[in-house]
C-alpha cells in the first residue's frame, strides 16, 4: 500500500511523456497553431495578432500586445482569481491570539 503512490505517479508520468510524442516537434511551421486557417477555412487569432498587433498597440512587442490590449479582460480575471485565492489562504492560514 505504501507504493501505490509510486506506481500511481510513474504511470502518468509514463502516460505524459507517451501523450508528448504525437506533440509536433518544436517551430514546425505546418503545425496547427502556424496554419492560415483553421480546419474549417476561418482565419485564425493568431495570425491577426502578428499582422495588426504592431498597428493596434502602437507598440513592436507582440506578447505586451496580446496581453494588454486583445485579452486584456481575460487577464484581469485570472488576476482576481489569483488575489481571490491569495486572500482565501491568507485568511485560512492566519494566527489568531
Amino acid at each position: 500500500m505504501k507504493y501505490v503512490p509510486f506506481f500511481v505517479l510513474a504511470a502518468f508520468g509514463a502516460l505524459i511523456i507517451y501523450a508528448s510524442t504525437g506533440l509536433p516537434k518544436r517551430g514546425d511551421p505546418a503545425a496547427p497553431a502556424h496554419r492560415e486557417q483553421s480546419v474549417v477555412g476561418s482565419p485564425v487569432a493568431s495570425a491577426y495578432y502578428i499582422r495588426n498587433a504592431e498597428r493596434d498597440a502602437d507598440t513592436p512587442n507582440i506578447v505586451t500586445a496580446i496581453l494588454a490590449d486583445y485579452r486584456s479582460f481575460d487577464t484581469m480575471g485570472e488576476v482576481i482569481v489569483v488575489l481571490t485565492a491569495g486572500l482565501c489562504c491568507y485568511l485560512v492560514l492566519r494566527k489568531r491570539k
